[in-house]
């Protein structure tokens, strides 16, 4: 009775809710419903601690160079820009000591090992300092910036126990660097990480961190199995290239010739070194009444969409468009590629502002104080060069506008003679023309009289007494 009173509080047995996704236990589609899709799970497979794994891939895998090396060489090879307002000697002085010191390379090579490994850091070196101590940059004298040593997760580990505590975005990060014996230089010594530029592959989780000892993952574990897909395939398409064409050749009682051997097994191989020998555009092949002789060939298709579809899956992994990843245009409407390059370069231009942006602005500190030897006054503004390059016909279209607009402004009066020169001096880099006026033609224009008011000019009785020029300042007030 109470399980009937219980039963009837309950009431019905009510059917199966699904809250968070389809099911059909009848047909045995969707999760858990017994199906074998719902046995698929992900593994864990991490290659990133496999250092010599990943060393035979990037050697032997243009794929792998191409995905290590692509977006590295794209973040380093345009360089920056100096703002415009910074005197053109000491411009050129800061060229000139980061293309002695191999900055950009070096940059460049932090990231492509840290893209390949997970991890990757540059050493400033600097004549006379202790590289565990905090880097003081009032400390760096002339010609005192030596370039960077690059190393990789592998040559150094994070010192147990001393993490960066100071607030900012880099706390919980290792505050030193212990350089391990396999290193190609400066083994066995302590780095303070004031004195490094680091960067990580792809960003993990913070447990996922404590597992790789707080470095990122290799940008090659995500697409490993995409990888095996898409050399399987091609290897697979060049092995059908053998058997393309097949002859088969019958021989009544062949069994039994290979089995006797002797006279009549060798007359054999003769018979059909002679068919090979004689087999061309105009010879014949010559065989026995009862033997058969057939020629197969096959013609293979839709390996290359296999092949077109496995590339764009590794391109997508790797958010580097085919037309750049492969060197090739893209099928389909748009086949010249270029809203994908635009689109990856604005990706580019994402992360140098969000990855290199801070690291470099601390390199540019020190170079300017090993260039000049003096500190920079505001810091070394900068700013990143596009990669997209403008046609011809764009860079001339801009120019004719620029010039245009700036001639409007200097006759209405907007801007001066000294402005105007400077404005159309900075398009010269977009543009590339009015490159040629110099700092002294813009200061000749600053040494220049001001013209006197317009209608001074255009009264044809000449200058008067209206426009003196103390009746042109305020009048004094009364007494």
């Amino acid at each position: 009775m109470a399980s009937r009173s219980r039963q009837g509080r309950r009431g019905p047995a009510q059917a199966q809710v699904t809250k968070d996704s389809f099911q059909n236990f009848a047909a045995r589609t969707g999760i858990g419903t017994g199906n074998v899709a719902e046995q698929a799970r992900y593994g864990f497979n991490p290659i990133s601690r496999k250092r010599v794994d990943l060393e035979y891939m990037y050697r032997g895998s243009w794929v792998v160079g191409a995905a290590v090396d692509v977006v590295a060489d794209d973040m380093t090879v345009a360089g920056i820009d100096f703002d415009a307002g910074m005197e053109p000697d000491d411009v050129l002085a800061l060229e000139s000591e980061l293309e002695r010191t191999q900055a950009w390379q070096s940059i460049g090579d932090v990231i492509r090992w840290a893209r390949l490994y997970g991890g990757a850091i540059g050493v400033m070196m600097i004549d006379g300092q202790d590289l565990s101590t905090p880097l003081r940059l009032d400390t760096v004298t002339k010609g005192s910036f030596r370039g960077m040593l690059v190393l990789d997760r592998w040559s150094l580990n994070p010192t147990g126990g001393e993490i960066i505590e100071d607030l900012g975005p880099d706390i919980g990060k290792p505050l030193r660097y212990q350089v391990m014996p396999n290193a190609p230089a400066l083994r066995g010594r302590r780095i303070h990480h004031s004195r490094i530029i680091r960067a990580d592959g792809v960003e993990l989780p913070y447990q996922q961190r404590l597992a790789e000892q707080g470095w990122g993952m290799s940008v090659i574990e995500r697409l490993f199995d995409r990888l095996l897909a898409f050399d399987s395939t091609t290897q697979g398409a060049a092995q059908l290239v053998y058997k393309a064409h097949l002859r088969t050749y019958k021989v009544k009682g062949l069994r039994d010739i290979i089995a006797t051997g002797g006279k009549a097994f060798d007359g054999l191989v003769q018979q059909i070194n002679h068919i090979r020998l004689w087999q061309s555009n105009e010879g014949m092949t010559l065989m026995d009444a009862e033997d058969e002789f057939e020629a197969h060939q096959y013609t293979f298709s839709g390996l290359s969409d296999v092949l077109l579809q496995f590339g764009q899956q590794i391109s997508g992994a790797l958010q580097i468009p085919l037309v750049r990843l492969f060197g090739q245009s893209p099928a389909g409407l748009n086949a010249s590629g270029d809203s994908d390059l635009r689109t990856y370069y604005d990706g580019i231009k994402r992360q140098q502002e969000a990855r290199l942006r801070s690291p470099l602005t601390r390199i540019m500190e020190v170079v300017h104080r090993s260039a000049l030897g003096r500190p920079p006054k505001d810091g070394v503004p900068f700013a990143f060069r596009p990669l997209w390059q403008m046609s011809e016909e764009q860079k001339a279209t801009i120019a004719n506008t620029t010039t245009t607009a700036v001639v409007g402004a200097f006759e209405a009066g907007i801007i001066d003679r000294t402005t105007a020169l400077k404005e159309l001096k900075n398009s010269a880099e977009v543009t590339g023309v009015f490159g040629a006026i110099t700092s002294e033609d813009i200061k000749a224009a600053e040494d220049e009289p001001p013209p006197p008011p317009e209608d001074v000019i255009n009264d044809p009785a000449g200058p008067s007494e209206e426009h003196n020029v103390p009746e042109l300042l305020p009048a004094a007030p009364d007494a």
